[in-house]
Protein backbone atom coordinates (compact mmCIF):
# COMPACT_ATOMS: atom_id res chain seq x y z
CA UNK A 1 0.00 0.00 0.00
CA UNK A 2 1.02 3.54 -0.51
CA UNK A 3 -0.32 6.79 0.79
CA UNK A 4 -1.76 9.32 -1.97
CA UNK A 5 -4.03 12.20 -2.06
CA UNK A 6 -7.46 11.41 -3.68
CA UNK A 7 -10.28 13.57 -4.68
CA UNK A 8 -13.73 12.35 -4.88
CA UNK A 9 -15.65 14.89 -6.12
CA UNK A 10 -14.66 18.48 -7.46
CA UNK A 11 -14.94 21.18 -5.10
CA UNK A 12 -12.92 23.21 -2.77
CA UNK A 13 -9.45 21.97 -1.24
CA UNK A 14 -10.86 20.46 1.13
CA UNK A 15 -11.79 17.64 -1.17
CA UNK A 16 -8.36 16.55 -1.17
CA UNK A 17 -7.86 13.63 1.40
CA UNK A 18 -4.87 11.28 2.29
CA UNK A 19 -5.49 7.66 2.14
CA UNK A 20 -4.13 4.70 1.45
CA UNK A 21 -3.90 3.16 -2.21
CA UNK A 22 -2.87 -0.70 -3.36
CA UNK A 23 1.57 0.15 -5.28
CA UNK A 24 1.19 0.68 -8.82
CA UNK A 25 2.26 -1.67 -11.29
CA UNK A 26 3.77 -0.49 -14.83
CA UNK A 27 2.21 -1.86 -17.93
CA UNK A 28 4.43 -2.36 -21.06
CA UNK A 29 6.17 0.90 -22.27
CA UNK A 30 5.24 2.23 -18.38
CA UNK A 31 7.83 3.19 -15.42
CA UNK A 32 6.90 3.74 -11.51
CA UNK A 33 8.57 6.39 -9.77
CA UNK A 34 8.88 6.72 -6.22
CA UNK A 35 7.89 10.27 -5.76
CA UNK A 36 10.22 12.63 -3.75
CA UNK A 37 8.92 15.64 -4.05
CA UNK A 38 5.20 16.88 -5.89
CA UNK A 39 4.95 20.44 -7.49
CA UNK A 40 1.70 22.17 -7.17
CA UNK A 41 0.51 23.96 -9.94
CA UNK A 42 -2.31 26.41 -10.02
CA UNK A 43 -3.80 24.25 -12.94
CA UNK A 44 -3.87 21.45 -10.32
CA UNK A 45 -6.58 23.66 -8.13
CA UNK A 46 -8.45 24.74 -11.33
CA UNK A 47 -8.60 20.70 -11.63
CA UNK A 48 -9.63 20.12 -8.55
CA UNK A 49 -12.50 22.51 -8.33
CA UNK A 50 -14.12 21.00 -11.88
CA UNK A 51 -13.48 24.44 -13.44
CA UNK A 52 -11.14 23.45 -15.85
CA UNK A 53 -12.08 22.16 -19.68
CA UNK A 54 -9.71 18.91 -19.08
CA UNK A 55 -11.58 17.08 -16.17
CA UNK A 56 -10.32 13.74 -14.91
CA UNK A 57 -12.81 10.63 -14.30
CA UNK A 58 -13.52 10.67 -10.36
CA UNK A 59 -11.97 9.38 -7.70
CA UNK A 60 -8.72 10.68 -8.90
CA UNK A 61 -4.99 11.54 -7.82
CA UNK A 62 -3.82 15.61 -8.47
CA UNK A 63 -0.39 16.64 -9.38
CA UNK A 64 1.29 17.03 -12.87
CA UNK A 65 4.71 17.88 -11.70
CA UNK A 66 6.55 15.18 -9.93
CA UNK A 67 10.71 13.90 -9.45
CA UNK A 68 11.55 11.05 -8.09
CA UNK A 69 13.66 7.20 -8.71
CA UNK A 70 12.17 4.72 -10.85
CA UNK A 71 11.23 1.79 -8.93
CA UNK A 72 9.72 -0.46 -11.73
CA UNK A 73 9.64 -0.74 -15.01
CA UNK A 74 7.17 -2.49 -17.45
CA UNK A 75 8.30 -5.15 -20.56
CA UNK A 76 9.60 -3.04 -23.56
CA UNK A 77 11.05 0.08 -21.58
CA UNK A 78 14.47 0.52 -22.85
CA UNK A 79 15.65 3.55 -22.04
CA UNK A 80 15.61 3.57 -18.13
CA UNK A 81 16.55 1.35 -15.34
CA UNK A 82 14.94 1.09 -11.54
CA UNK A 83 17.04 3.61 -9.68
CA UNK A 84 17.42 6.51 -12.12
CA UNK A 85 16.54 9.75 -10.91
CA UNK A 86 13.60 11.49 -13.11
CA UNK A 87 11.46 14.12 -13.09
CA UNK A 88 8.27 13.68 -15.21
CA UNK A 89 6.19 15.41 -17.99
CA UNK A 90 2.78 13.94 -18.12
CA UNK A 91 1.85 11.06 -15.71
CA UNK A 92 -0.74 8.39 -16.00
CA UNK A 93 -1.40 8.76 -12.53
CA UNK A 94 -0.83 12.01 -10.17
CA UNK A 95 1.99 12.57 -8.35
CA UNK A 96 0.48 14.21 -4.91
CA UNK A 97 1.29 10.34 -3.61
CA UNK A 98 3.90 7.99 -2.77
CA UNK A 99 4.51 6.66 -6.86
CA UNK A 100 3.39 7.63 -9.90
CA UNK A 101 2.83 6.11 -13.58
CA UNK A 102 4.56 7.49 -16.70
CA UNK A 103 4.70 6.03 -19.77
CA UNK A 104 8.48 5.98 -20.41
CA UNK A 105 9.02 8.84 -23.06
CA UNK A 106 7.27 11.02 -20.41
CA UNK A 107 9.96 10.92 -17.86
CA UNK A 108 13.10 13.46 -18.50
CA UNK A 109 16.91 12.30 -16.25
CA UNK A 110 17.05 15.02 -13.58
CA UNK A 111 20.66 15.92 -13.03
CA UNK A 112 22.68 14.88 -10.00
CA UNK A 113 22.99 18.82 -9.14
CA UNK A 114 19.29 19.25 -8.86
CA UNK A 115 17.19 18.14 -5.59
CA UNK A 116 14.01 16.20 -6.22
CA UNK A 117 12.47 19.30 -5.29
CA UNK A 118 13.93 21.46 -7.67
CA UNK A 119 13.23 18.13 -10.22
CA UNK A 120 9.27 18.96 -9.52
CA UNK A 121 9.50 22.46 -10.64
CA UNK A 122 11.11 22.07 -13.93
CA UNK A 123 8.31 20.25 -16.17
CA UNK A 124 5.06 23.12 -16.16
CA UNK A 125 6.79 26.10 -14.77
CA UNK A 126 9.88 26.22 -17.47
CA UNK A 127 7.77 24.15 -20.15
CA UNK A 128 5.13 26.91 -20.31
CA UNK A 129 7.52 29.59 -20.05
CA UNK A 130 9.61 28.19 -22.77
CA UNK A 131 6.63 27.69 -25.05
CA UNK A 132 5.19 31.21 -24.22
CA UNK A 133 8.48 33.27 -25.02
CA UNK A 134 9.59 31.08 -28.24
CA UNK A 135 7.43 29.55 -29.56
CA UNK A 136 3.90 31.31 -29.24
CA UNK A 137 5.73 34.76 -28.28
CA UNK A 138 8.49 34.32 -31.07
CA UNK A 139 11.00 36.19 -28.61
CA UNK A 140 13.97 37.43 -29.96
CA UNK A 141 17.69 38.32 -28.66
CA UNK A 142 17.54 42.21 -27.97
CA UNK A 143 13.77 42.54 -27.76
CA UNK A 144 12.13 43.82 -24.35
CA UNK A 145 9.60 41.87 -23.04
CA UNK A 146 7.62 42.40 -19.82
CA UNK A 147 6.70 39.48 -17.65
CA UNK A 148 3.41 40.70 -15.52
CA UNK A 149 3.45 38.87 -12.47
CA UNK A 150 7.37 37.73 -12.38
CA UNK A 151 7.09 36.14 -8.85
CA UNK A 152 5.44 33.11 -9.38
CA UNK A 153 7.76 30.30 -10.97
CA UNK A 154 6.20 30.25 -14.27
CA UNK A 155 7.51 34.04 -14.26
CA UNK A 156 10.65 33.15 -12.51
CA UNK A 157 11.36 30.57 -15.22
CA UNK A 158 10.65 32.89 -17.46
CA UNK A 159 12.87 35.61 -16.10
CA UNK A 160 15.84 32.96 -16.61
CA UNK A 161 15.03 32.00 -19.95
CA UNK A 162 14.59 35.20 -21.46
CA UNK A 163 17.93 36.26 -20.41
CA UNK A 164 19.92 32.99 -21.40
CA UNK A 165 18.73 34.29 -24.81
CA UNK A 166 19.41 37.73 -24.66
CA UNK A 167 16.26 39.53 -24.49
CA UNK A 168 16.25 42.78 -22.10
CA UNK A 169 13.77 41.93 -19.18
CA UNK A 170 11.05 43.64 -17.25
CA UNK A 171 9.55 42.10 -14.38
CA UNK A 172 6.31 42.72 -11.93
CA UNK A 173 5.88 41.35 -8.45
CA UNK A 174 3.71 43.03 -5.52
CA UNK A 175 5.86 42.44 -2.71
CA UNK A 176 9.66 44.08 -2.20
CA UNK A 177 10.33 40.14 -1.60
CA UNK A 178 8.85 38.99 -4.32
CA UNK A 179 10.67 41.32 -6.42
CA UNK A 180 13.74 41.04 -4.76
CA UNK A 181 13.71 37.60 -5.80
CA UNK A 182 12.82 38.58 -9.95
CA UNK A 183 16.21 40.98 -9.60
CA UNK A 184 18.42 37.71 -8.51
CA UNK A 185 17.28 35.99 -11.31
CA UNK A 186 18.35 38.48 -13.47
CA UNK A 187 15.98 40.74 -14.37
CA UNK A 188 17.51 44.48 -16.10
CA UNK A 189 14.00 45.86 -14.47
CA UNK A 190 11.41 45.41 -11.64
CA UNK A 191 8.60 47.35 -10.49
CA UNK A 192 5.44 46.83 -8.47
CA UNK A 193 2.38 46.78 -10.22
CA UNK A 194 0.24 47.05 -7.54
CA UNK A 195 1.44 50.52 -7.23
CA UNK A 196 -0.68 53.17 -8.99
CA UNK A 197 2.26 55.22 -11.12
CA UNK A 198 3.79 51.71 -12.03
CA UNK A 199 2.65 52.30 -15.71
CA UNK A 200 4.22 55.63 -16.24
CA UNK A 201 7.71 53.96 -14.31
CA UNK A 202 7.52 51.35 -17.08
CA UNK A 203 7.55 54.40 -19.99
CA UNK A 204 9.99 56.20 -18.37
CA UNK A 205 12.09 53.24 -18.35
CA UNK A 206 11.79 52.31 -21.98
CA UNK A 207 12.61 55.40 -23.04
CA UNK A 208 10.01 55.74 -25.27
CA UNK A 209 11.02 52.30 -26.86
CA UNK A 210 7.69 50.46 -26.31
CA UNK A 211 6.72 46.68 -24.87
CA UNK A 212 7.86 43.72 -27.84
CA UNK A 213 6.24 41.37 -26.04
CA UNK A 214 4.21 40.58 -22.42
CA UNK A 215 3.60 37.67 -21.00
CA UNK A 216 0.44 37.90 -19.04
CA UNK A 217 -0.03 35.92 -16.06
CA UNK A 218 -3.28 37.73 -14.79
CA UNK A 219 -4.97 38.98 -18.28
CA UNK A 220 -8.41 40.10 -16.92
CA UNK A 221 -7.04 43.01 -15.23
CA UNK A 222 -4.42 43.77 -17.18
CA UNK A 223 -4.74 43.18 -21.37
CA UNK A 224 -6.39 46.03 -21.83
CA UNK A 225 -3.73 48.08 -20.18
CA UNK A 226 -0.93 45.49 -22.33
CA UNK A 227 -2.05 46.92 -25.54
CA UNK A 228 -1.33 50.37 -24.50
CA UNK A 229 2.63 49.93 -23.91
CA UNK A 230 3.40 47.25 -26.82
CA UNK A 231 5.52 48.32 -29.81
CA UNK A 232 3.94 48.21 -33.53
CA UNK A 233 3.92 44.44 -34.00
CA UNK A 234 3.84 43.59 -30.50
CA UNK A 235 2.44 40.12 -29.06
CA UNK A 236 0.98 39.66 -25.84
CA UNK A 237 0.95 35.88 -24.64
CA UNK A 238 -2.07 35.05 -22.31
CA UNK A 239 -0.57 32.33 -19.59
CA UNK A 240 -3.11 32.97 -17.21
CA UNK A 241 -6.61 34.45 -16.59
CA UNK A 242 -9.32 34.66 -13.66
CA UNK A 243 -11.79 36.44 -14.80
CA UNK A 244 -13.40 38.07 -18.02
CA UNK A 245 -12.01 41.92 -19.47
CA UNK A 246 -13.53 43.98 -21.78
CA UNK A 247 -11.27 45.62 -24.73
CA UNK A 248 -11.39 48.02 -27.66
CA UNK A 249 -10.02 45.80 -30.60
CA UNK A 250 -9.00 48.84 -32.16
CA UNK A 251 -5.98 48.63 -29.71
CA UNK A 252 -4.84 46.00 -31.83
CA UNK A 253 -5.16 47.44 -35.49
CA UNK A 254 -3.46 50.06 -35.60
CA UNK A 255 0.27 48.73 -34.48
CA UNK A 256 -0.87 45.24 -35.93
CA UNK A 257 -0.89 43.47 -32.01
CA UNK A 258 -1.08 39.85 -31.93
CA UNK A 259 -2.51 38.29 -28.64
CA UNK A 260 -2.52 35.04 -28.02
CA UNK A 261 -2.98 32.47 -25.64
CA UNK A 262 -1.45 29.59 -24.05
CA UNK A 263 -2.40 26.13 -22.58
CA UNK A 264 0.78 23.63 -21.92
CA UNK A 265 -1.82 20.54 -22.56
CA UNK A 266 -1.95 21.68 -25.88
CA UNK A 267 1.78 21.09 -27.18
CA UNK A 268 2.42 18.62 -30.18
CA UNK A 269 4.74 16.14 -28.86
CA UNK A 270 7.78 17.45 -31.28
CA UNK A 271 7.59 20.88 -29.84
CA UNK A 272 7.92 19.56 -26.30
CA UNK A 273 10.93 17.28 -27.08
CA UNK A 274 12.20 20.74 -28.03
CA UNK A 275 11.26 22.04 -25.07
CA UNK A 276 12.84 19.80 -22.53
CA UNK A 277 16.28 19.25 -24.77
CA UNK A 278 16.89 23.00 -24.31
CA UNK A 279 15.55 22.67 -20.50
CA UNK A 280 18.12 19.79 -20.13
CA UNK A 281 21.24 21.62 -21.45
CA UNK A 282 20.47 24.79 -19.32
CA UNK A 283 20.23 22.32 -15.97
CA UNK A 284 22.92 20.64 -16.82
CA UNK A 285 24.86 23.91 -17.23
CA UNK A 286 23.30 25.42 -14.13
CA UNK A 287 21.70 28.47 -16.58
CA UNK A 288 18.41 27.62 -14.60
CA UNK A 289 17.79 27.28 -11.47
CA UNK A 290 14.10 26.52 -9.91
CA UNK A 291 13.35 28.45 -7.18
CA UNK A 292 11.37 26.40 -4.43
CA UNK A 293 9.51 28.63 -1.96
CA UNK A 294 8.11 25.86 0.21
CA UNK A 295 8.32 22.11 1.03
CA UNK A 296 5.33 20.74 3.02
CA UNK A 297 3.99 17.56 3.89
CA UNK A 298 1.45 15.55 1.50
CA UNK A 299 -0.86 15.96 4.13
CA UNK A 300 -0.77 19.55 3.69
CA UNK A 301 -2.36 19.42 0.16
CA UNK A 302 -4.93 21.50 1.12
CA UNK A 303 -2.84 24.46 2.51
CA UNK A 304 -0.54 24.33 -0.56
CA UNK A 305 -3.61 25.03 -3.40
CA UNK A 306 -4.80 28.11 -1.15
CA UNK A 307 -0.95 29.26 -0.78
CA UNK A 308 -0.75 28.73 -4.91
CA UNK A 309 -3.29 31.07 -5.25
CA UNK A 310 -2.71 34.10 -2.98
CA UNK A 311 -1.01 36.70 -4.75
CA UNK A 312 2.80 37.40 -4.59
CA UNK A 313 3.56 34.06 -4.82
CA UNK A 314 7.70 33.43 -4.39
CA UNK A 315 8.55 30.37 -6.36
CA UNK A 316 7.34 26.54 -6.22
CA UNK A 317 5.51 25.14 -3.61
CA UNK A 318 6.28 21.33 -3.56
CA UNK A 319 4.93 18.30 -1.29
CA UNK A 320 7.32 15.55 0.27
CA UNK A 321 5.63 12.34 -0.02
CA UNK A 322 7.60 10.11 1.35
CA UNK A 323 7.53 11.92 4.40
CA UNK A 324 3.68 12.04 4.72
Amino acid sequence: MIKAIRVEHFGEPAVMQLTKIEGLQPAAREVVVQIQAAGVNPVDTYIRAGSYARKPDLPYTPGIDGAGVISAVGEGVRDWQVGDRVYGGWPVSGTYAQQALYVDDQVYALSQKLSFAKGAAIFVPYSTAYRALFHKGQAQPGETVLIHGATGSVGLAAVQLAKSRGLNVIGTGSSAQGRDLVAAQGADHVLDHSADSYLDRLREMVGGRSIDLILEMLANVNLGYDLDILAFGGRVVVIGSRGSVEINPRATMGKELTITGISLFNTPAAEMNQIQAALQAGLQNGTFNPIISQELSLAAAAKAHEQVMQSGSQGKIVLLPQGA
